[in-house]
């Protein structure tokens, strides 16, 4: 199949450096100085709390106690990519511990209505080859992923190895016998010789940090926590018919909103859709796997389209390379791929490639303001729907359903863009622009904590390295590693995440490659017959020296997008921004730590026996 150049409006139509103006204008009116801390952490009280399960009971079981080759934090994709590529070098005495009561971390929690994957499935879904499963369109739905992460646990024989509903406590190094004490809710005590944080980077829902939002006396719940019995349906069939005689308000219109504002609207009686900033939401074709397509695929395919796929999405296509993808991800990637094409592929510096690049992203984000004004009846309404700011600023999103919505008799925007937010939640409701609105439930989809800071994140009280160092002290400037990988102080432990290493436009493929690193890293220290292996600080600085030489500054861009997780809701040089990646590149990244691992000596780490 030949995917073509999608038709944009011609850069003489418009003017980029008004355009540039008028995205700094709706940048600025939307930046707050309380940055992260405009959002609170989830409470203890069980209407949204982080703890609560509303899918499965737990199963009450007596404590564990056990000494285990690995301990693995998480049963999402960085956990069960963990397990797998353990299981591979051999390495079996490892268990899963997730507080959620089945394989799958984020595709475990969010069951909110019409949720699928946003990015192409055939690329998401890791291990396809190796697992021989297809998914069955190309943006899978929920229920279809989470199963998959049951089928990958149980493929690779680790599935009954897991420990669900089961909160990591505290993790502490303990010298005198060289292994990681995990404490967990359940009250287990497990001594771990070695520990993967596989956390994930979705796994903790936040809250806006909104004046009396513990007032509020209808029913309020998070998107992560979809409550079906009050709403409705089911997970596998929401017809939210509950509904019918209740006014509800859903706060956000990112990702998950785009998905679930159509059954909202479908079937509340009235809907108000409180909006700060609004997000680029494409056309989503959605066929179904086609078999003979899936029957021609040869070996290899899932990594040559994964690799197609990051090229697009992060860097550029080589000349003449097709876009396997065809959606809105790799748009402005085919686009000027095409430009270029015509014009025999000149040779031009980065600066002029950038420069092209960032025309052709003007030209995408007008068609894409177009696409609101087609689909929206009420023009105030349009308008505030329209996104202004650069393609990347925000996380792009595709749906045929979200625009249309609107133009139902009971559906409201809110847009809370001039207050920043909404003013406050009272007992009956919400105020926005000094006008109460009484509702009887308020559903948040206000995200996770992505980019805040490490211990709300992850939730667990104390990890402590050795003589007692913090990680959250030890981290509290931002992450020092070698490869993203290991710390200095913190012996036998890994992370996988976005941590000082590779980015690949596949999360997924990132964390596999991690989860392939790490899983080195631990067969090789048993294979020498070693009990500990750390980071040496001399390796450690060495590395951060190198990454950060080579690390590209995304300051100004960054400078020029309206505040969101993508851009650590505007804070320059975040100690934990979110997109901090190897300079040269995914490839050069992988080449890098290939050749570590191929010299066979651990450079830069201490073994002890």
């Amino acid at each position: 199949m030949t995917c073509k150049p999608t038709q944009t409006p011609a850069a003489d139509t418009f003017d980029i450096p008004t355009l540039r103006e008028k995205y700094r204008a709706e940048r600025d009116k939307r930046m707050r100085a309380d940055r992260e801390g405009q959002y609170q952490p989830t409470t203890d009280d069980t209407t949204h709390s982080y703890d609560v399960d509303p899918h499965m009971p737990v199963v009450a079981r007596d404590p564990i106690v056990e000494e285990l080759d690995v301990v693995v934090l998480g049963a999402g994709f960085a956990g069960l990519l963990a397990g797998y590529h353990l299981t591979k070098q051999g390495v079996t005495n490892f268990r899963n511990i997730d507080h959620g009561g089945d394989f799958g971390g984020v595709w475990y929690w969010n069951r909110y209505p019409g949720i699928q994957c946003d990015n192409d499935a055939y690329c998401y879904l890791p291990l396809l080859e190796e697992t021989g499963f297809m998914p069955s369109k190309k943006f899978a739905d929920g229920a279809e992923i989470q199963a998959y992460c049951r089928q990958i646990a149980e493929k690779f024989d680790f599935a009954d190895k897991a420990l669900f509903h089961t909160l990591i406590t505290s993790l502490k190094w303990d010298e005198a016998i060289q292994r990681w004490r995990v404490g967990t809710s359940r009250g287990d005590e497990l001594l771990a010789r070695f520990v993967v944080m596989g956390c994930g980077v979705l796994n903790m829902p936040k809250l806006p940090g909104i004046a009396g939002i513990n007032s509020f006396k209808g029913k309020i719940f998070h998107t992560a926590r979809w409550d079906y019995d009050y709403s409705g349906g089911s997970y596998d069939n929401p017809v939210l018919d509950r509904l019918a005689d209740k006014r509800v308000a859903i706060i956000g219109t990112g990702a998950t909103a785009i998905q679930a504002v159509p059954y909202l609207g479908r079937h509340a009686k009235q809907l108000y859709v409180i909006q700060r900033t609004p997000s680029t939401v494409d056309e989503r074709p959605n066929p179904a796997t086609d078999a003979d397509w899936s029957a021609s695929l040869q070996p290899g395919w899932q990594a040559e389209r994964q690799a197609n796929f990051h090229r697009a999405a992060m860097e550029s296509f080589a000349p003449g390379e097709p876009d396997l993808i065809c959606d809105i991800w790799t748009e402005i990637a085919r686009n000027l791929s095409a430009e270029l094409e015509a014009e025999g592929w000149p040779e031009i510096s980065i600066e002029q490639f950038m420069a092209k690049r960032e025309v052709v992203d003007y030209r995408v984000m007008e068609r894409l303001r177009a696409r609101v004004d087609e689909m929206v009846e009420d023009k105030a309404t349009a308008e505030a729907l329209k996104p202004w700011y650069r393609f990347l600023c925000k996380r792009p999103l595709s749906s045929n359903e979200f625009y249309p919505t609107f133009n139902r008799p009971n559906v409201t925007l809110i847009d809370v863009a001039d207050s920043k937010g909404l003013e406050k939640i009272t007992e009956k409701g919400f105020v926005s622009g000094g006008v109460e609105y009484e509702v009887d439930c308020i559903i948040f989809a206000s995200g996770f904590e992505v980019t805040s800071e490490l211990k709300r994140r992850w939730g667990i009280d104390a990890v402590e390295g050795r003589d007692g160092l913090s990680i959250y002290d030890h981290w509290a400037n931002g992450p020092r590693t070698l490869h993203g990988t290991m710390t200095h102080g913190f012996p036998n432990q890994f992370f996988i995440g976005y941590i000082q290493g590779g980015l690949n436009a596949s999360v997924t493929e990132q964390f596999g490659r991690q989860a392939e690193h790490i899983a080195h890293i631990i067969h090789a220290v048993m294979d020498k017959g070693a009990k500990v292996v750390e980071t040496t600080l001399q390796g450690q600085e060495d590395y951060v020296r190198h990454f950060e030489e080579m690390e590209i500054d995304m300051t100004a861009f960054q400078q020029e997008c309206t505040p969101s997780y993508f851009t650590n809701e505007g804070q320059v040089k975040a100690p934990w921004a979110l997109f901090r990646s190897y300079g040269p590149g995914w490839g050069a990244f992988q080449k890098l730590v290939q050749d570590w691992r191929a010299k066979g000596d651990l450079d830069g780490m201490e073994l002890r026996s």
